[in-house]
């Protein structure tokens, strides 16, 4: 009897696939003409936080390009609100961090127990699990402490995070206490979204690639660990993601997540070699391929899929966010040869094999 459960779930566990699943990074983003109309009568954070709206924009998006899976609309920095600071958004700068973290006395001030006011992602999540009804599965996710930290303290994102690794050379003390109070937040808000019915969870450490390896191993893989084993406690696979992650690679899947997401700038096989082929892994196509030309943008489709080489356990994906300016039809035209390309690969594996 064929199995019955999602390609991208499958794939996940690196069990075997008909075709390779396939889902974007911010595939309910500004390039969409629907997210567009919707962002012209509301602010980021109003459809963040009105469970409707971001049902819509997540249910659209993943409809609209036919993919594997649907990511919730969210953004990263949410659960900064209820540990007590301020976040709004700026046109053209993105998100900026009112009073950032820079004395012992605001870290201690930090909140721990409201994790419960960001209830409106998992009610998003009910919504769009409801939507699709086991046609599409839901991922949920998460900013991972490192990537928040440096938020926080930098107050905004930044080039060389000289006040985030400085806490961390300078203090270690008072960095660790930082890191538990975000794991306090993040690990019930990501296990409120598993309650909710995200069927799996990605971990965004999206600045984690400016780190030394020993640091990152030091002072930054223990909490990540943590977060992903709560998750896996509850039966949900976790995709790990990290931009600028060549150097971090091995030490990212010691964290354990049975999903590595790996970006654009190492060839897929050389980054699977690299973990010994044992986690799944997800990329790593570079978002700008998608405004080549659809001759130019086909072989790029192929050639990571030759990479992936037709073994268990590839997701594609890009290996950052599609861009805002990304034309919609070759997000969907990567969609189709994804599935063609993959299913005709993996009928030849198995012409080969008896």
């Amino acid at each position: 009897m064929p199995d019955s459960r999602p390609r991208f779930l499958r794939a996940c566990r690196r069990e075997p696939v008909d075709s390779t699943p396939v889902w974007f990074m911010r595939q309910a983003g500004r390039y969409l003409p629907e997210y567009r109309a919707v962002r012209e009568r509301h602010g980021l954070l109003e459809i963040c936080k009105r469970p409707e709206l971001a049902a819509e924009v997540t249910v659209t998006a993943a409809e609209k390009l036919g993919v594997d899976a649907a990511i919730i609309f969210a953004d990263l920095l949410l659960p900064l609100e209820p540990m007590g600071m301020k976040l709004r958004f700026e046109a053209g700068e993105g998100p900026v961090i009112e009073e950032p973290l820079q004395t012992e006395k605001q870290i201690a001030r930090l909140k721990t127990d409201g994790a419960g006011e960001l209830a409106y992602v998992g009610e998003a999540i009910r919504r769009v699990r409801r939507h699709f009804n086991g046609r599409l599965p839901v991922i949920g996710f998460a900013g991972a402490p490192f990537t928040l930290a440096s938020y926080m303290i930098e107050g905004g994102g930044s080039r060389h995070y000289v006040a985030t690794k400085s806490l961390m050379a300078s203090a270690p003390d008072l960095w660790a206490g930082l890191m538990d109070k975000l794991c306090a937040v993040l690990e019930p808000y990501l296990l409120a979204q598993v309650e909710a019915g995200a069927e799996a969870v990605q971990l965004f450490d999206s600045w984690a690639g400016c780190l030394a390896a020993d640091d990152y191993a030091q002072q930054v893989l223990p909490y990540s660990r943590r977060l992903i084993q709560a998750v896996q406690a509850r039966g949900v696979p976790v995709i790990h993601f990290a931009t600028n992650s060549a150097g971090l690679l091995g030490a990212m899947q010691e964290a354990g997540a049975e999903v590595l997401g790996v970006d654009w700038r190492l060839p897929l096989a050389r980054a699977w070699e690299e973990v010994g082929f044992r986690p799944a892994i997800q990329g790593n196509l570079d978002p700008v391929a998608l405004f080549a030309p659809a001759a130019e943008l086909r072989r790029r489709v192929e050639a990571v899929l030759e990479q992936a080489g037709g073994r268990l356990g590839h997701i594609f994906n890009l290996g950052h966010g599609i861009l805002p300016e990304t034309p919609v039809e070759n997000v969907q035209a990567v969609v189709r040869w994804v599935r063609e390309i993959s299913a005709a690969q993996q009928e030849r594996l198995r012409s080969r094999h008896g």
